[in-house]
């Protein structure tokens, strides 16, 4: 059997883009099981972690939420809500990903002490790390989706459910299972209408 012949540079930089062009997420809500398995999720993850790092500063961190850790999480969501006094909406917002979700990958943004990289920027590129996940799980096949919510931005919250150090922070939650059904596309920004050319 012949050998399948490689992708040109072009069609390789082609293919890259057309993904780039039609990508869209999953919404986590519609994701199932099967999962990735560690195997299978360790090179979605490698490829997430090739952004803009600033010289290895590495300014983030992964955590992986099997499903084993969801109902502790939205046990712990409804108790966060309770004692912020929360409306039942807002409480089942909070917990509704944990009581769906599978599998996710937690991106902790943990900038590093730096005279040379500010602050934002390594904020920064935590949120390219999640943009690089989501991106990354769909061309492995997968579905995935990026969520916050409101208990990833409560203390108490991230700080005993996720384990951050107080200097750290919720980049994004993004979850990571099996397309269940078709997804149709959204409109998208004008980029014309967005776009200012500077030439002098």
């Amino acid at each position: 059997m012949p050998d399948t012949p490689h992708p040109t540079p072009q069609t390789a930089a082609q293919t890259a883009t057309d993904f780039l062009q039609t990508r869209r997420s999953v919404p986590a809500k519609t994701l199932a099981l099967p999962v990735p398995d560690a195997a299978a999720l360790h090179p979605i993850l490698t490829a997430a972690a090739r952004v803009p790092d600033h010289g290895k500063l590495e300014p983030w961190r992964f955590l992986v939420l099997h499903q084993g850790a969801m109902p502790r999480l939205a046990a712990l969501a409804r108790t966060r809500a309770a004692a912020l006094g929360l409306d039942a909406e807002r409480t089942l917002k909070g917990a509704a990903q944990y009581d769906a979700g599978h599998l996710a990958v937690v991106v902790i943004a943990a900038p590093k002490p730096s005279d040379k990289v500010p602050q934002i920027e390594q904020i920064l590129s935590a949120g390219a790390v999640c943009v690089s996940l989501v991106n990354a799980a769909l061309a492995a096949g997968w579905g995935a989706n990026w969520l916050s919510g409101w208990p990833s931005h409560d203390r108490a919250f991230v700080e005993t459910g996720f384990g951050l150090a107080p200097h750290e922070t919720v980049a994004g939650i993004i979850h990571i299972g099996t397309i269940t059904t078709p997804t149709s596309d959204r409109p998208r920004p004008d980029v014309a209408a967005l776009t200012t050319w500077a030439n002098e």
